[in-house]
């Protein structure tokens, strides 16, 4: 029960950043282009990789510590449904190429951010 208290916390962290961050970009973006559920889920690939690199670096966090900022925060933070949502949004209205920059740029973006986060936490 502990442990789902924790990741509920870390979640509802998560999606208020997330919410607050798809408001910034709706008021400071014209664009088909969905720059907010992009932007949160490469930015929350690096966080993720800094946590996990942090971990097996060292004790630095506890088991529920990993559990509240990976699970809980970066899960309420990136959205998966939201990406292929909007993939669909793109698809719907024909922009093929921004359908393709945005799902591989996700995708091989988000696995870079998740490396590059590992490997400054080797490099300090």
């Amino acid at each position: 029960m502990k442990a789902i208290l924790i990741v509920g916390l870390g979640g509802f962290i998560g999606s208020v950043l997330r919410y607050m961050t798809s408001l910034y970009f709706q008021s400071h973006t014209y664009s088909t282009f969905p720059w907010a559920t992009f932007s949160v889920n490469i930015a929350g690939s690096l966080l993720i990789g800094i946590i996990y690199g942090l971990s097996e670096r060292s004790s630095m966090f506890s088991a529920e510590m990993r559990l509240f900022l990976a699970v809980g925060i970066c899960g309420g933070f990136t959205t998966f449904s939201s990406l292929s949502n909007d993939a669909f949004l793109l698809m719907q209205g024909r922009e093929w190429l921004k359908l393709s920059l945005y799902a591989a740029g996700s995708f091989f973006l988000g696995l870079l951010m998740v490396i590059l986060g590992r490997n400054i936490i080797k490099w300090i």
